[in-house]
């Protein structure tokens, strides 16, 4: 069998997961709602969010056909090939040309499904708040970090496969210090396109400050972001490394919850770090960066994976392409189960230290709220859940809070 047709099949395979799990997501629509959660929703917005769900869903496989399609005819006429062929045996050409002509194409492919969905089907439900131009910017902002980030990716692999057997070793600590580096730099990313203002002084930031020095954190700053220029979407979140942490809020966050139901959210927050999940999912997702370094070593070894798809010999751009569309995908999709499951683990322990800071009902409320704002899906299918959710569905984190304060009305009771 050629290495061509294994790759192709390859591609297939994972459009064809993808494609089922978005059907399976598609129908999860019609599941009945868990008792729980049955307030969040009034019927008339229930009915609102099903047409949402449906309408995003639709276009998502839409997308991913006719995407995944142009990709697989591409390799099956070796676009990639006669692309890299107009710059010879050049650094260019070897390394970087592949890679512009396949994101170029990803982008003009997916663009007008990226403005469908931003700019009329958000629209329609009243969520989005993002003018054409700055959805223009905010592609072109994508386009070019996105491109460095890959092109940096592809560097590494051309510049590590030097070491020969050496490779996966050397590309594995590279990679984990570039996700480290990622992790350090992504809050500085996100203020190229929004702008961030201090919290005014009060009784929020008086609680908020509180919340985190009694657990021996320093807050640097407490921060509001103008996330309402682009959507009615509300989420919050604290960055920095060690003690030292900065607290950002969207505008939408303060504008819909109680300073109970603020409070309550960055205990979760809290509750991530005094129990370490973030090194936990950093170790974890190590041992996934040393398996993208072992695939990107079988695949530069591969001498027909370049010529039966009509290169003269090695192309790292495509060697890339490749590794990171079908590939790891397929075995990503099994090590993503570990990783998932421990994540939402990690959920029900950050939601457990809400309670003990005395949020329990405060982050209850809150989270259906902003279930409610996020037009959240309130009975996923298990599959999908299993599968993709790095969070637990919201009926089952308030079951398990639930579950928390009837343990202890019940240990008070004993005790009478």
């Amino acid at each position: 069998m050629s290495m061509k047709l294994v790759i192709i099949l390859a591609f297939l395979v994972i459009t064809a997961i993808n494609f089922i799990l978005q059907y399976i997501h598609y129908r999860s629509a019609n599941n009945p709602i868990p008792d729980n959660v049955k307030d969040v929703y009034d019927n008339e917005t229930y009915l609102k969010w099903q047409r949402y769900h449906g309408e995003n869903s639709r276009l998502e496989m839409i997308s991913l056909v006719v995407y995944r399609l142009v990709l697989i005819l591409m390799l099956i006429f070796d676009c990639h090939a006669i692309f890299a062929s107009l710059f010879g045996d050049t650094f260019f050409g070897v390394v970087l040309s592949v890679l512009i002509f396949d994101m170029v194409v990803e982008t003009v492919v997916k663009l007008p499904f990226s403005y469908i969905g931003t700019m009329k089907i958000e629209e329609k439900y009243g969520f989005n708040r993002t003018t054409v131009k700055t959805f223009v910017k905010d592609e072109i902002i994508g386009f070019v970090f996105g491109f460095i980030l890959n092109m940096l990716l592809v560097l590494g692999i051309y510049y590590t496969s030097m070491a020969g057997g050496w490779m996966p070793v050397i590309l594995s600590i590279i990679l984990c210090i570039f996700m480290l580096i990622m992790n350090f730099l992504a809050p500085y990313l996100n203020r190229v396109q929004n702008k961030f203002t201090p919290l005014e002084d009060g009784e929020l930031k008086d609680k908020l400050v509180s919340l985190l020095t009694r657990h021996g954190y320093k807050v640097k700053a407490i921060e509001v972001m103008d996330a309402s220029r682009r959507t009615t979407k509300s989420n919050a979140y604290f960055s920095g490394f060690g003690k030292e942490k900065k607290i950002v809020l969207y505008d939408n966050l303060i504008n819909t919850m109680t300073e109970d139901e603020v409070c309550a959210v960055f205990a979760h927050e809290l509750g991530h770090g005094l129990n370490r999940d973030i090194p936990r999912l950093f170790a974890m997702n190590a041992v996934n960066m040393v398996i993208t370094a072992l695939i990107a070593f079988l695949t530069v070894s591969l001498d027909t994976l370049y010529t039966d798809f009509g290169f003269g010999g090695i192309n790292y751009g495509f060697a890339y392409i490749v590794m990171s569309s079908a590939l790891l995908p397929l075995v990503m999709q099994l090590t993503s189960l570990a990783v998932n499951a421990v994540s939402r683990r990690a959920e029900y322990r950050a939601d457990e230290q809400a309670y003990k800071e005395g949020y329990a009902d405060a982050l209850i409320s809150g989270l259906k709220k902003l279930s409610r704002e996020n037009f959240s899906h309130l009975s996923p299918s298990p599959l999908i859940v299993t599968l993709e959710y790095s969070h637990p569905p919201l009926s089952e984190r308030i079951s398990a809070l639930d579950k928390l304060k009837e343990t202890v009305n019940l240990g008070a009771t004993e005790n009478e």
